[in-house]
């Protein structure tokens, strides 16, 4: 499979500050505030959901291409996704704004206080896939990932237009649209992902009903949190499949990326829907024992294991060939 992620690429920078908020807040005085917090600790992580999809489909063994807007800062990203399996050529590179950023202070009692500035995102409105798909040729898919919502309008348009298959993942966007675009992202893509309150979100933005939802695109794949993953298919019965133990949680961030990350590479290796979504469950665990969305790694013998443990031996015979070739 010759995939295509479009979507998001930021970097989340993240603090700890080890007292309370609300201890340096005066109610009072909260219409003209203007404080600063010490914080303790800083950690900057490579994010964005294109670049996690991409990391997770590139450690799986596939060569992704990824496609977004960054800015001059974005060398060093660059550079890591270059040397794990990412082609980046498609990237465009902003010549007015920074890469998109995640800014967060959490205090003692988990408040948060963030900003988020799109920056580079917001170029991606421009980019048209043709170049694309001129270097590298016509993609088995194209997944269409949270991103700047023109941009992800664009992206489907074009992929509808000339006749591409594309995978349709508005995710967090959702919030900002309304029926005629989230229609517009999901109707006559191959596959819908979401999660359980995405799914109730598209439903009541949309007022139509799941089986409406499975007239306009072939496959719903539903992550349902520790619950696992539901495959839902016109005329089917619903596949579901559960999460591996995890070791630790250590962070939840980017968990919903590796799924669809694993569960493409199943379908790329030609797996039935069931193993597909048990080597994305595996990959999403191995997410949240990692803090960092593109820092974890495994042996080939460690990913069989578990993949066995969780599901059977069957399951891992059916992965083996494919991780060991």
């Amino acid at each position: 499979m010759r995939a295509v992620v479009t979507g998001s690429i930021a970097t989340d920078h993240l603090m700890v500050f080890p007292g309370r908020f609300a201890d340096s807040l005066m109610e009072e005085k909260l219409e003209s505030i203007s404080v600063s917090f010490l914080a303790s600790h800083l950690e900057v992580r490579r994010g964005g959901a294109a670049a996690n999809i991409a990391f997770g489909l590139a450690s799986l063994g596939m060569r992704p291409i990824l496609v977004g807007a960054v800015g001059p800062d974005f060398d060093d990203y660059r550079s890591w996704l270059d040397r794990h399996g990412v082609d980046t050529e498609s990237v465009h590179l902003s010549s007015t704004h920074q890469t998109a950023r995640f800014v967060c202070t959490t205090d003692s009692d988990g408040n948060q206080i963030a900003t988020f500035y799109a920056g580079a995102m917001s170029d991606a409105r421009d980019i048209e896939l043709a170049p694309t798909i001129e270097r590298v040729g016509v993609p088995d898919l194209v997944l269409i990932s949270p991103n700047d919502p023109a941009a992800m309008a664009r992206h489907t348009e074009e992929c509808r237009f000339r006749g591409v298959p594309f995978a349709a993942d508005p995710s967090q966007q959702l919030s900002s649209m309304d029926r005629a675009e989230i229609v517009n992202l999901i109707d006559g893509a191959a596959i819908l992902f979401n999660n359980e309150y995405e799914a109730a979100l598209i439903h009541e933005r949309t007022g139509l009903s799941a089986e409406e939802i499975l007239q306009m695109v072939p496959m719903r794949v539903t992550t349902l949190g520790d619950k696992g993953a539901r495959i839902d298919r016109a005329g089917e019965v619903p596949i579901e499949v559960g999460c591996p133990v995890e070791l630790r949680k250590a962070d939840p961030t980017g968990v919903g990326d590796a799924f669809r990350a694993g569960f493409l590479v199943g379908m790329h290796w030609g797996l039935a829907l069931e193993n597909c979504a048990q080597v994305g469950s595996m990959l999403a665990t191995l997410v949240i024992e990692t803090v960092g969305t593109q820092e974890y790694h495994f042996s080939v013998n460690d990913f069989l294991t578990r993949l066995a443990d969780a599901y059977g031996e069957p399951a891992a015979a059916t992965v083996r060939p494919h991780l060991q070739s």
